[in-house]
């Protein structure tokens, strides 16, 4: 099974499902925040001088606060799994904000890994046995700590999602799957959005055959016109693994003949190709049987 892109997942449903994150974990911030006065920062990039690494930070956005003229910064990370001495390393980037910045910060990790199930800790501490000098609080969202019964009824995209990586039974998996879907055809959204949301669930509760058929077993019994609702969904996934499935072949093919006509391609030339959609691709290939060397290829490229 291919290993699954965390990072990515997650900072495509928080960018494009911001405000809705907050208000459905957070609602006390939508009481003094202008919802419409959101601004994406510039990804920060801070090198982390005891360990010698570079941390790129998940998610900072600017928002006004409700009828005045000051403004915040919501951070948000992500972690996919539970790490020692993380609290310190957001007590950094907090830092680190803060002094780029002079804003006040609120900060964020959502937690999606399955185990441990332990709470993650929301506070970095220095103290003495006499004078505490630095509590750091912040807040935590860790999904194995949450159970996804309580969001079902939630008229949000990111319950929609998050749902599948919620506390749950082995046996439950299918019936969850079931209930996001139900609750994302509800929910009046755009295609891409349904394709993003549905992509995330369908990533994180993959069924083995057994759980396929009480999907479809459960799928049955339900309302005729949510039924059909769900199986758009379902359908756009088996369109969309089938025409995956038909440009990675397309893909395969033609690096192999270019890898023996020219060698190895760069980098830059072999993303162009990837980047190329399944008509092109074709072209591509009849096209390559006039080319006498890269540079023939990089002006093809170069056309597209």
């Amino acid at each position: 099974m291919p290993q699954i892109d965390h990072v990515r997942l997650f900072k495509e449903l928080l960018s494009n499902f911001f405000p809705e994150f907050i208000e459905l974990f957070f609602p006390q911030v939508s009481t003094y925040w202008e919802r419409d006065s959101l601004e994406f920062l510039p990804q920060e990039i801070f090198t982390d001088v005891t360990q010698g690494e570079k941390k790129v930070l998940d998610i900072a956005v600017k928002a006004k606060f409700s009828n005045q003229e000051t403004v915040f910064i919501i951070h948000v990370e992500h972690q996919s799994y539970s790490q020692e001495d993380f609290e310190r390393r957001m007590f950094i980037y907090f830092a680190r904000l803060h002094e780029k910045y002079t804003l006040p910060i609120y900060p964020i990790v959502i937690y999606s890994h399955d185990s441990p199930l332990t709470p993650e800790p929301n506070c970095y501490r220095i103290d003495f046995p006499n004078k505490i000098i630095l509590e750091f609080n912040y807040e935590v969202v860790q999904l194995n700590q949450l159970q996804w019964q309580a969001f079902v009824n939630q008229q949000n995209p990111v319950a929609s999602a998050l749902m599948s990586k919620m506390g749950m039974d082995a046996g439950e998996r299918p019936t969850v799957k079931l209930m996001s879907l139900q609750l994302l055809a509800s929910l009046g959204l755009n295609p891409a959005q349904i394709q993003l949301i549905s992509g995330f669930i369908d990533t994180y509760l993959r069924l083995s055959p057994s759980e396929q058929a009480s999907f479809e077993s459960q799928l049955a019994r339900i309302e005729p016109r949510q039924q059909e609702d769900v199986m758009q969904i379902v359908t756009s996934w088996m369109e969309e693994g089938i025409e995956k499935g038909k440009k990675q072949g397309e893909l395969a093919l033609l690096n192999r003949q270019l890898n023996r006509r020219f060698g190895s391609l760069s980098s830059q030339l072999q993303e162009q190709i990837e980047n190329l959609s399944i008509p092109q691709l074709e072209d591509l290939g009849e096209a390559m049987l006039d080319f006498t060397s890269v540079a023939d290829l990089e002006a093809w490229l170069a056309g597209k």
